[in-house]
């Protein structure tokens, strides 16, 4: 894809969109959900790091300007998927029926994605139309800016020679054409295809991506830093994951868990500067839905050679892990966007596996970055 056809998608109102890539998901139903309850007051702010006191005067927009909307090719109302996930227990009882009003309005901002089986149309056909859906979005709720997040599922990385884009990028793409900043919450390809490197570089909007980090490589981040400033050997560091709903049945593909595994490796290589011994195994459970179980074994050496070993386990709801980091995100590089940031956020490297532009691994320091992108962010008033 060339750079010709990017457009500038900035209205002249206030509100802020968000389109997510996956807007019927676990992870889109509970943002929305989530922010109406935050606004409303029916529930603190719990895990939104922007809603903390270094964040204040960053000139963030406000929780309650946030208007939603997005691509699925999923037909199932957000009323009804907010209603299955809390009889699953991802959201408080009651909250479905308390947001409804907020659920249903962003429902009904909810464009058919794709591409589907049999769908005639070319790569450029398919990023026009998705385009076209993002535009109209921005003009018909008279918003100043939108973002495109995608938290769809994981899709296997492309093969070399393939002769089209993947969806991750056909959504991508159509970000860029719109003038919307992107953010690429998934391990999928998005804006890294090699076809879109000319656009990236041509477009003038920020990016943040790649691959939140919500789980197992948070706790990686942390602890990684820790056994290299405590000069003790790793000599293998091993993982396991269970879990279920549509995250767990896309990673069951070993294409689609390969891309998702790149992104815990790196963390453990850029930290430690080799890459231990083991892997990363992903096991698909659909009883467990939303809720995920990994275990980490770590072997390392202590001081005359002496072996030892760290076990952890962390059991968690993807779903609610993931909701307040994407709210957190749209909001910083709306603001990024705003005050005419471009290229690769790098500072929001607090957030991904595997962040655009690179910067370190360790979460101390990415959250370092993070606070005085902040503060950038505030100054810039």
């Amino acid at each position: 894809m060339s750079a010709a056809g990017i457009g500038v998608g900035v209205g002249a109102g206030v509100g802020v969109g968000v389109w997510f890539v996956g807007a019927r998901g676990s992870v889109a139903t509970t943002a929305v959900a989530g922010s109406a309850a935050v606004v409303a007051g029916l529930h603190p702010a719990t895990g939104m790091v922007t809603e903390t006191p270094p964040f204040a005067g960053a000139g963030l927009p406000a929780l309650a300007s946030l208007v939603f909307g997005g691509h699925d090719t999923a037909s199932c109302p957000l009323p009804k998927r907010a209603e299955a996930l809390a009889e699953g227990g991802v959201l408080p009882h009651g909250l479905p029926s308390a947001v409804r009003a907020e659920l249903a309005a962003a429902d009904e901002q909810i464009r058919p994605g794709g591409p589907l089986p049999g769908d005639p149309r070319t790569d450029d056909e398919l990023i026009t139309a998705f385009a076209a859906d993002i535009t109209s979005f921005v003009a018909n709720r008279g918003l100043a800016r939108a973002v495109v997040v995608n938290v769809s599922s994981t899709e296997p990385a492309p093969a070399p020679g393939d002769a089209r884009l993947p969806a991750s990028s056909l959504y991508a793409a159509a970000a860029l054409r719109a003038g919307c900043p992107y953010i690429n919450f998934t391990p999928s390809t998005g804006l890294r295809a090699a076809a879109l490197q000319d656009a990236v570089a041509t477009c003038g909007l920020p990016h943040a991506g790649r691959d939140g980090k919500t789980g197992q490589t948070l706790l990686r981040s942390v602890l990684a830093p820790m056994f290299v400033q405590r000069a003790l050997a790793v000599r293998a560091w091993s993982g396991s994951n269970l879990l279920g709903g549509g995250d767990g049945a896309a990673l069951a593909d070993p294409g689609a868990a390969a891309a998702k595994n790149a992104g815990k490796e790196r963390v453990l290589a850029d930290t430690l500067g080799t890459t231990p011994e083991g892997e990363v195994h992903i096991d698909d459970v659909p009883a467990l839905g939303d809720w995920k179980t990994a275990w980490d074994h770590i072997a390392f050496d202590g001081f005359l050679g002496s072996r030892m070993i760290l076990q952890t386990i962390w059991q968690g709801c993807d779903s609610a892990l993931a909701a307040p980091l994407v709210l957190d995100l749209a909001r910083l590089v709306a603001r990024a966007h705003e005050v005419g940031m471009t290229g690769p956020l790098s500072r929001l490297g607090f957030y991904f596996k595997d962040p655009d532009g690179g910067g370190p691994a360790g979460l101390a320091d990415q959250y370092g970055a993070l606070l005085a992108f902040a503060a950038e962010l505030g100054e810039s008033r």
